[in-house]
This record gives structure tokens, sequence and C-alpha cells, in this order.
């Protein structure tokens, strides 16, 4: 299968003319459609869209990696757009989240991180909520990972990133966190929002799933260099026995574990910034 995915909403910006954001948004272009993963924050898709001359609205379905504002904030504006449109994503998509930020004196206070818009809100501009938990193909040889399995023990998720239950706050299991995984001829392309199940665990369940062991390309945050202390290391080294061929890393991965990535990965390490494009040809 040919594939095009173009980064339209991320951190930084390759070239003049875009909008840079904490955020991350792409377009997947197979033959006969195409795909929508994320939406950014919602600052900069239409403006970014419209400077790639992709038009929004020839996308046939959203998928939303999970419910973090810098990831779903831009739905209304997609919908603003496009108009009815189906959106692939987990139950737990509008899960109240928050990130837990200093307050002086040693405390922390929480800082809203979650979907912005309430689900009636988006369903009277046009979305239409598949909702799905499981690896699901939804389009041919284009699958979700749906919840992923954690199964390395250095994989271990952020406890500054919370969700409220029941009156208190509990570190987010983020059984939302799905990824995009493309069936080319060349082996898996996996194109991640942020990585919260952690990347090995993410591509390990791909593998898993497809039956296919290559692993051609990954495009997208990888929460690297905001995850704790040791988890870098061994994520690397694990990468590294995959034989991934195009390691195009954004958004969460932080400038700092891009460096590192980059020197590890060589020439086949790449800035997956608005702009970027992975092309997959037969």
């Amino acid at each position: 299968m040919e594939c095009r995915i173009t980064v339209l909403c991320d951190n930084t910006v390759l070239g003049l003319g875009f909008l840079g954001e904490h955020g991350f948004a792409a377009l997947v272009e197979i033959p006969g459609q195409k795909i929508l993963f994320d939406t950014g924050q919602g600052f900069a898709l239409i403006q970014n869209s419209m400077r790639l001359k992709k038009d929004l609205k020839d996308v046939s379905k959203v998928v939303l990696s999970h419910g973090h504002t810098d990831h779903v904030g831009g739905l209304a504006a997609f919908l603003a757009v496009k108009g009815a449109c189906p959106v692939v994503a987990h139950p737990e998509v509008f899960s109240e989240r928050f990130r837990l930020i200093p307050a002086g004196d040693g405390q922390q206070k929480p800082l809203f991180n979650g979907m912005p818009w309430p689900e009636l809100y988006l369903t009277t501009r046009g979305a239409t909520f598949d909702w799905r938990r499981d690896f699901t193909e939804i389009a041919p040889n284009v699958f979700i990972t749906g919840e992923v399995p954690r199964k390395t023990l250095f994989e271990l998720g952020s406890p500054k990133l919370v969700v409220s239950r029941n009156g208190s706050f509990v570190q987010d299991p983020f059984l939302d966190d799905f990824s995009l995984v493309l069936k080319t001829s060349r082996g898996l392309v996996v194109v991640l929002g942020c990585a919260h199940a952690g990347i090995v665990n993410i591509l390990n369940h791909a593998i898993e799933k497809t039956g296919e062991k290559r692993v051609y390309a990954v495009l997208g945050g990888t929460h690297l260099g905001l995850s704790p202390e040791g988890q870098l290391n061994p994520s690397i080294e694990a990468l590294k026995e995959l034989n991934i061929q195009k390691l195009a890393v954004s958004h969460c991965t932080g400038q700092a574990a891009m460096a590192r990535l980059a020197y590890e990965f060589g020439d086949r390490f790449a800035f997956g910034c608005v702009g970027f494009v992975l092309e997959v040809v037969s």
C-alpha cells in the first residue's frame, strides 16, 4: 500500500508561512481516502493545511490519539471547515484531565488539559463519534492500536499527568492512547500521538496484532523527553533492535531527547515538524 503522511501541527515548523503550537496533527493519505490524525490545539490546523494545499474538506474520518487539549482542541475548527465527519476515538477521550504544576512551598496545583469541547457541542457541529477500545482496521491496511497493554518495566508514564476520579486526582492510565498503524509493502508505518502507553509497548503491540515484524517508519510524539528519568536509554536500545528505517519524532519528544535520537539513529532520523512529509511508495 502507498501512503503519504504530512505533519500539519507541531511545536516547530519547516519553513516560512507556517504556525507552530504545542500540539500535533497529521494528514494520512492512502488510495481513496484521507484520514486526519489529531487536530492540534486549534490555532494552527487551518492555516497550515491551507499553506500546504491540503483541503480538509477531503478528509473522510478523524482519529483522536487521546483527550489532551493539544491533540483534540482543533476538532471544532476542523468541523467548521469540513462539516459532518466520523471521529474514531476511545470512550475516555472526554475524561477530565489535568497536569500538576508547581504552586509554591513544595505544593502542586492542577492545570486543566483535557478536551475543551463538550461532546454535545461537537456532535451538533457534525462529529459522529465511533467509539473503539480494540485494535481495529478503520480503512484498508490502516489500523488503530486500541488499548495498548503495558508490558515493559521502564515505560511507567508521568505521575504529573492525572485525571479526576471521585473528587481526587490519580495518575492518568491513558487507556485512550491510540496510535495509527499502516501496513505497507516496506513494513509497518506507525503514527504516534504522544505515546503515553510507551513507544516500545505500542510498537510491540502493532507487530503482534498485524503479524508484520518489519517496522519501516515511526512518526510523531514519543514523550521520551517528558517521561521519568530512566526511560530514555532502554527505549533507545529497544528501538534499535527493531531496525527502524525512518524515525521522525516531534511534539512531546523534547529537544534533548531529539538530539540524542538524532545521534543514535543518524541518517535514519528526521525532525517531524510542520511541513514534514513521509511517503511510502510500492
